[in-house]
């Protein structure tokens, strides 16, 4: 099962890698339960592309029309994947222009029913309103499966407990986490193909007699 993080951080280190690893674990330990036997728990290959690491690649497809290997291999990572986590740092009370620029390029039908988890980080939490006013609403567009639990730490949720009013990062990581691996493991059991049924080779050879 292939679970890909796209993380539009421009520092390092950056808040928002960090939120994007933690989303990424918690999903990967909920495809791993411990109630599901050893034998049904899938294998989770977890692939995190680096915005930053593509500007410049970015930059040029837009204004050539033609991608680069390096960010044709990583638009196909995300198309290909079973579950995406997305991740932006939070500029002018948006997404950042990088992370949109990211998502303009990939085939507005390529996200059709794909389950992906939101999340963003901001200097204050103030800004936690992006998730539902523009982060939805993008990939809403692009007509993915988007989990209910959005995820956003604001600066004071790192090396607190946060507002327990309002749950705290940690736990609200871990539902979000859930919410995606439960969605992924739908996902695939309606993919997974019907066994076909096996014909006994004298029942096809006197079929072939008939007539």
């Amino acid at each position: 099962m292939k679970l890909v993080v796209v993380s539009a951080g421009l520092s390092v280190p950056s808040s928002t890698r960090l939120l994007a690893d933690r989303l990424a674990e918690a999903t990967r330990t909920s495809l791993g339960d411990a109630d599901v036997p050893a034998v049904e728990v899938p294998v989770v290959d977890v692939r995190v592309v680096e915005v930053r690491e593509l500007a410049t690649a970015i930059a040029n497809h837009l204004v050539t029309g033609f991608p680069s290997p390096v960010l044709s291999d990583a638009i196909d990572a995300v198309t290909e994947a079973d579950g995406l986590i997305a991740v932006t740092p939070v500029f002018s009370a948006s997404y950042s222009g990088l992370f949109k620029s990211f998502f303009d390029l990939i085939d507005n039908t390529a996200l059709a029913g794909k389950p992906v988890l939101i999340a963003a980080t901001g200097g204050t939490a103030r800004h936690s309103l992006v998730l539902e006013h523009a982060m939805r609403p993008l990939f809403a567009y692009l007509r993915a499966l988007v989990v209910p639990t959005a995820v956003y730490a604001a600066s004071e949720d790192w090396g607190s407990e946060g507002d327990s009013r309002t749950d705290d990062l940690p736990r609200r990581i871990e539902r979000a986490g859930a919410e995606l691996a439960e969605l992924m493991e739908s996902r695939a059991r309606t993919r997974r193909p019907t066994e076909e049924a096996v014909v006994p080779f004298a029942e096809q050879l006197a079929a072939l007699r008939v007539g």
